[in-house]
């Protein structure tokens, strides 16, 4: 799932983003106001962090401008400022969420989680393909009744193929959204995981699921041969 921290403190950004990615998240940041709304507004998000004192919009303009454009993406409000009308504002501008600085870590994952399971109402929790299981909820990937056990990354892409099975993606539009949008795409990390998947996924004597598409990229199909 993607996340966007909307953060103008770099350093804690940094901690946040570290954190988020430790639980498997996708994360891109965005340091003003006018940056936030621009990702927001052309990107898609599971969840949006936004810190309330952003140069150049602060957050409760970028917020309402989501929500005017109807943007429905969940949205946690970060901030130092603690006025109950602030509060209540955000929250009539439509925020999910609120929590003032300083806060702990593990409340900020814990109230993250709960606006992902909250927001995926309308996803499906369970995907399928083929013989391959994934769900969201338990985070279990099985294949006929084969119980597997995934890494972090290696769910995320997983997850991701399996929402848009037949499409072709390119190594970019994987690292894009699996890494994050500013990840370095000249590494060979696609190709190692692919592997990685191909292995855990496909033993001898399963059907080939994930395939390769020479100079375009990979695409995941069920039934495929």
């Amino acid at each position: 799932m993607r996340i966007l921290l909307a953060e103008d403190e770099k350093k804690l950004a940094g901690f946040i983003t570290k954190a988020l990615r430790e639980c498997g998240y996708a994360v891109d940041e965005a340091y003003d106001g006018p940056q936030a709304l621009e990702l927001a507004t052309t990107k898609s998000y599971d969840t949006i962090i936004l810190d309330l004192m952003l140069p150049g919009r602060d957050g409760l303009s970028v917020l309402k401008l989501l929500r005017l454009q109807q943007i429905a993406t969940p949205v946690l409000i970060l901030t130092a400022r603690g006025e109950v009308s602030e509060r209540i504002e955000g929250l009539e501008l439509g925020a999910d969420d609120y929590m003032g600085k300083p806060f702990s870590m593990r409340e900020l994952l814990a109230r993250v989680a709960a606006l992902l399971r909250r927001g995926s109402t309308d996803r499906n929790m369970l995907l399928q393909v083929d013989d391959l299981s994934l769900n969201m909820m338990t985070r279990e990937v099985t294949r006929a009744g084969r119980c597997i056990q995934l890494a972090l990354r290696e769910f995320a892409l997983l997850e991701f193929l399996m929402r848009q099975p037949g499409k072709v993606h390119t190594r970019t539009s994987l690292c894009e959204h699996v890494w994050g949008y500013h990840f370095d795409t000249r590494t060979n990390v696609v190709e190692v995981y692919i592997q990685r998947l191909r292995r855990k996924i496909e033993v001898e004597g399963e059907r080939k699921l994930l395939q390769t598409i020479r100079g375009v990229g990979y695409v995941f199909r069920g039934g495929a041969e």
